[in-house]
């Protein structure tokens, strides 16, 4: 494998000496380091028509709206961040561009965090908007028969979640999903150390966020679900990253879906690392990546 040269000057950022391992952090503090990295990421994101901010179901959420008369394609947007950290306000760079790219409302999900909040409460919560979207997409400017759900890491892993238990969906879109709490694929020891995410992290933050449930639940870890659940999915695009700790159990979920007869596409990015999607400024296979998700989103959106 070969490292992108971009990448490599992201991670000689990160991996700077006296920086400080998330998982030595409590939530409180790991959220902080995240919120000051994400703040030197340049740009906003797309120019759009307005973001509000508005309650959906007791869930936090903001509402992006795209330039253009309505009503509008949906997309319910899940942002990663380990079911720990992230939120929605961070993840409004990528939601701009995809509202703008895509033409459609994303409804940015401000879920609840473990481990103050431990699962259930992340796939409840997600769950609940995006029922409330398919029932309501006019209330938004949106089209109730055009509602697809997506989102990165973490947030792949509950949009996944969604799309098994929520039906009517168009489309899922899996950026670097985490599919297997149980950490056993290889890609998580290959990829385990310098490259972002670690494999010490992914513990700290599966051990947050899974409590007292077990890691082989279907709604913890989609990869363990029922063939027969699988096959109601939508249409899926997941992109995976050849050195992300997440991508063989990202490339394995494509596998059951497609097993299942889904239509699912399935993309690795060569040389890059987890989060390269949300830093298309940085890394320029950043923005390949969102535009091949734009792509995939209009194509089932009929746009």
């Amino acid at each position: 494998m070969q490292i992108d040269p971009a990448v490599e000057l992201v991670l000689s950022l990160v991996n700077a000496p006296g920086a400080v391992a998330l998982e030595t952090l409590s939530p409180t503090e790991a959220r902080e380091l995240y919120a000051n990295m994400a703040a030197l990421s340049p740009g906003e994101g797309a120019e759009v028509a307005s973001v509000a901010e508005r309650s959906i179901s007791g869930v936090r959420c903001q509402i992006v709206t795209p330039h253009g008369e309505g009503p509008f394609p949906v997309l319910v947007w899940i942002h990663g961040g380990g079911w720990v950290i992230g939120s929605a306000d961070l993840s409004l760079p990528t939601c701009r561009d995809l509202a703008a790219g895509a033409e459609c409302v994303v409804v940015d999900v401000d879920y609840r965090l473990a481990p103050e909040d431990p699962f259930p409460a992340a796939p409840d919560d997600c769950s609940a908007v995006t029922r409330w979207v398919l029932e309501h997409a006019g209330e938004i400017g949106g089209d109730p028969k055009r509602v697809a759900v997506g989102g990165d890491s973490a947030g792949g892993n509950l949009s996944a979640v969604v799309a098994n238990e929520v039906p009517g969906l168009t489309f899922q879109l899996l950026v670097y999903p985490g599919t297997d709490l149980t950490l056993s694929h290889p890609s998580v020891e290959e990829n385990g150390e310098g490259y972002m995410l670690t494999k010490s992290a992914m513990v700290w933050f599966t051990n947050h966020y899974v409590g007292q449930a077990g890691p082989k639940l279907p709604r913890i870890s989609p990869v363990f679900a029922d063939d027969a659940v699988l096959a109601a999915a939508p249409a899926a695009l997941v992109i995976t990253a050849e050195l992300d700790p997440l991508r063989d159990e990202g490339e394995a979920y494509a596998d059951r879906l497609r097993d299942a007869g889904v239509s699912v596409t399935a993309t690795r990015y060569a040389g890059q690392i987890h989060g390269f999607f949300s830093m298309p400024a940085a890394l320029p296979q950043g923005q390949v990546a969102v535009d091949e998700a734009i792509a995939a989103l209009r194509a089932a959106f009929g746009s």
